[in-house]
């Protein structure tokens, strides 16, 4: 019997208290995360063969034990309701990539149209970690040494559940947002874009024979502002400045919401696009009923 499978069966687990406003996992049963980059991660935790700790952490992760997250370059703090008032605190420490591998990986990341649309387009390509393996690096951890975890809890377990808990909910996070992932190992989205588009001018450029670019030299002179009249914007000219034009009800509910994706660490019961679909749906024939209405009475001078 190992250490872990004998603590959890001679010591009864604590009863942890109710936090209000926890985070809250997605998944109600079954396995965490959707995407396979989200899987991957949850495979390196449940490979560390912690006992019952896991059961344990996925339910805390469901109920919402986790009361806060926060994610930066190779570290991960979080706040962990347990038995006792004042809530554990938790660490996860991954090893980040230096400035110059991240500018490699982005040259190898340019080479492949396809590759770098799926990256732009939030998405991690299949073959993403076969890039990290080329370089002698790996994108997720491949062991419990290659994390460092700390838990303020009194469990000398490592991982804990509470440790494991907030595991959980990162993998659900990185269904979200799969750039979190990098973020982890020390580059953050924006950093990553930029790199990838420095990388391909300078790529097509050196396949065009010119030389690197020059700001100075090469950049346009400046234009004027545009203008912020709508009507001189598009040419409008003499439009009627209150004609809204034809009023429908948009074919796909929710779009501005669904533009901005999941909403990051939700704390709700319900899924957030889904509930945010259901209230747009309701509320859009009202709202062209009211308008409408409004308008006739307009019209007829009342």
């Amino acid at each position: 019997m190992s250490r872990w499978h004998y603590y959890d069966h001679y010591f009864k687990p604590s009863r942890p208290r109710t936090p209000k406003g926890g985070i809250k996992a997605q998944s109600k049963q079954g396995s965490f995360g959707e995407s396979w980059w989200a899987k991957r991660w949850i495979e390196v935790l449940e490979s560390f063969n912690i006992g019952a700790r896991l059961g344990r952490g996925r339910s805390y992760a469901r109920r919402g034990q986790v009361t806060a997250i926060d994610l930066g370059k190779g570290i991960v703090k979080a706040k962990v309701q347990g038995s006792r008032p004042k809530p554990y605190e938790v660490i996860i420490k991954v090893a980040t990539l230096p400035k110059e591998t991240w500018q490699k990986l982005a040259h190898t990341f340019c080479k492949e149209t396809l590759f770098s649309a799926k990256l732009l387009a939030g998405e991690m390509p299949r073959n993403i970690e076969d890039v990290f393996k080329a370089a002698g690096l790996s994108l997720f951890p491949q062991k419990s040494k290659d994390l460092q975890t700390a838990c303020s809890c009194p469990d000398w377990s490592n991982p804990c559940k509470h440790i494991a808990a907030v595991y959980y909910l990162l993998g659900e996070e990185f269904d979200r947002d799969p750039f979190l992932i990098f973020t982890l190992r020390g580059q953050s989205r924006e950093e990553l874009v930029e790199l990838m588009g420095n990388r391909a001018v300078a790529n097509e450029k050196k396949k065009q024979g010119k030389v690197p670019f020059e700001p100075e030299r090469d950049a346009p002179p400046s234009a004027e502002p545009l203008t912020t009249n709508p009507r001189v914007f598009w040419g409008e000219g003499d439009a009627y400045d209150n004609y809204p034009g034809e009023v429908l009800v948009p074919p796909v509910a929710a779009i501005l919401p669904k533009r901005l994706g999941k909403f990051p660490f939700w704390r709700g019961e319900e899924n957030f696009l889904n509930t945010m679909e259901r209230i747009y749906t309701t509320a859009s024939p009202q709202g062209i009923a009211i308008f409408l209405s409004e308008r006739d009475r307009e019209r007829n001078g009342a």
